[in-house]
């Protein structure tokens, strides 16, 4: 036993050694193109995304980081292929983008070609198949990056967006709704989302570099952004190819151009001028400026920028409060008192944290703003897709006692708005359709609700009944009534009667809706509520609730005038 002791501490030093080299020395992920996968808390399922690796990867060295985003009908593995200037069509078909000559879509996915070095580490996601980069998918590009960010030591300002036709167009909305992440964005042939014209003048600090061929069937769109690059983006940079259709990509990315072209360029964090336009709280900030209240739906507008040093004038336009984080500013002293200019009114600071101004009536505060437990928020803004675009569960009603064929049919109805199942191509989101009776604590407190039913017949909206703003009555059965509201940090959207998706009465080119997508896809054409009787072409009322959650009195009136809807 006296020997067993006496060797104890150099047992231990041994292991301590042992586990410390295993660490030290533990498994390296391989250098090149291969695949890795985040935890998506929106459906429980771990996303794919492809990644580069620099051969020679230095864990004690930052690196920069090119983040590429595909195009429809395509996918993360041909994604990172594009990047890199792999792939060569037999033609301007966009529908297959091309790889080596006579090889499919599916074959080149099988395996990863040797890529060109490049002291890069290139990461490209995978957006759910074809669902664009709003919503989750959006969200998805963030969450592979905070992933990337926990795997290998990343510049942060150093990162670098770029993406072609659906992902051009996200390349666009991602930098332009956040350009403070990104050093330099590089759209090639986009296809921008709706209202991403908003954001352009939020391109002041950021690069941009546009591709499009001139016989792209985006040409058009390509012409409208060259013109607002050239006047909101000061370094900006345009190539068009002669005869080349939906393909340009092909020339954009070949032998590695993208990458010698965003090696130009450093994130300055601290830029002298900010200009920023922002309709939601989602994205209210960029660099030194925040937007702190405004009116979801509506654009808000600031410009700041330093006169000399510590002295800054600001310009607004449709907001009510904002704020300047100016620590670590070269511009700034803390030390000196900062004088700042707010649509004409000036104000002395005396520290930083003084910097925030709110509007009272037609004039400004020196202020900070603090929301009021029911005012329109971050996360608590809708509008109506704002519930659709994390983590949700669709739920329908088994009170009342139905029948079985009704059962049947309330719950096809749910099934029918949780299939993301989109036009030609694959959305690939996975969210429950469960019975009001199957809703859980957790679904409480982690989830969405998308609620079906009315208070009658679904007990979740029942329990929430005394919360909820308005009911659609149990014998409404020509109405629809569909709207979004927060509760517990989380929103509950409530379809009564009539599914938001019924079709329209009228006819496509008569003032009908030819519209080919899916059920969610639809929400984004509506705001925060909307009543409709018999179809969405006949609108009783519809908008934004205001900002402290409430229905506008016209609404109110316009619904009671209908006989239809209770309100709280």
């Amino acid at each position: 036993m006296k020997n067993f002791k006496s060797k104890l501490p150099g047992f231990f030093l041994a292991l301590l050694v042992f586990v410390t080299s295993s660490v030290v020395n533990g498994q390296k992920l391989k250098p090149g193109p291969q695949d890795l996968s985040f935890f998506s808390t929106v459906d429980e399922a771990d996303q794919p995304y492809a990644v580069y690796i620099p051969r020679n990867y230095d864990e004690t060295r930052k690196y920069p980081l090119v983040v590429f985003l595909h195009g429809a009908w395509s996918n993360h593995r041909l994604g990172l292929r594009r990047v890199f200037g792999q792939g060569n069509t037999q033609g301007t078909d966009f529908i297959k983008p091309g790889n080596v000559p006579a090889e499919t879509d599916l074959e080149a996915t099988r395996y990863f070609p040797r890529l060109k070095d490049v002291d890069y580490i290139v990461a490209a996601p995978l957006a759910r198949g074809t669902a664009g980069y709003q919503g989750i998918p959006e969200q998805d590009v963030y969450d592979m990056l905070a992933d990337l960010k926990g795997r290998f030591s990343i510049d942060d300002n150093r990162i670098y967006l770029t993406g072609l036709s659906m992902g051009g167009g996200g390349t666009i909305w991602l930098g332009l709704t956040r350009p403070d992440i990104w050093a330099a964005i590089a759209p090639c042939c986009p296809a921008p989302p709706d209202g991403s014209t908003d954001f352009a003048p939020n391109a002041l600090n950021l690069p941009v570099h546009l591709f499009i061929g001139d016989k792209d069937f985006l040409y058009k769109t390509a012409q409208d952004w060259k013109a607002l690059f050239e006047s909101s983006a000061p370094r900006f940079e345009y190539i068009e190819y002669p005869g080349i259709g939906h393909n340009s990509w092909e020339y954009a990315y070949k032998d590695g151009f993208i990458f010698d072209w965003f090696s130009q360029f450093v994130r300055d964090p601290y830029p002298q001028q900010v200009k920023f336009n922002t309709r939601w709280y989602k994205y209210n900030k960029a660099y030194w400026v925040s937007i702190d209240e405004l009116t979801p739906g509506i654009l808000a507008s600031v410009n700041a920028r330093f006169t000399s040093k510590d002295n800054i004038e600001v310009t607004t336009s449709g907001l009510d409060a904002f704020s300047l984080h100016l620590e670590g500013h070269p511009q700034f002293d803390p030390a000196q008192k900062l004088a700042v200019s707010v649509d004409g009114k000036t104000f002395t600071v005396k520290t930083p944290d003084e910097a925030s101004f709110v509007k009272s009536g037609n004039s400004w505060i020196n202020r900070k703003y603090t929301p009021g437990l029911t005012s329109k928020q971050k996360g608590a803004e809708g509008p109506l897709s704002a519930a659709v675009s994390g983590n949700h569960v669709y739920v329908y009603g088994t009170g009342g006692n139905p029948s079985k064929e009704e059962l049947a049919e309330r719950r096809a109805q749910a099934s029918q708005a949780a299939d993301w199942l989109g036009m030609g191509g694959r959305i690939m989101v996975f969210p429950r359709v469960i019975s009001d009776r199957e809703v859980r604590q957790s679904d409480y407190d982690n989830s969405n609700l998308v609620l079906f039913g009315t208070k009658e017949t679904n007990s979740v909206i029942a329990k929430l009944s005394d919360k909820l703003p308005a009911h659609l009555s149990a014998d409404a059965k020509d109405y629809g009534l569909v709207y979004i509201f927060p509760l517990d940090k989380h929103y509950v959207l409530v379809n009564s009667g009539l599914a938001w998706w019924t079709p329209e009465k009228k006819a496509p080119g008569q003032g009908g809706m030819a519209f080919m997508g899916t059920s969610v896809e639809l929400l984004r054409k509506y705001q925060d509520y909307i009543l409709f009787r018999e179809s969405p072409d006949n609108i009783v009322a519809a908008g934004y609730f205001t900002n402290d959650w409430k229905l506008p009195p016209e609404a109110v009136a316009k619904m009671k005038a209908a006989g239809s809807v209770t309100i709280k």
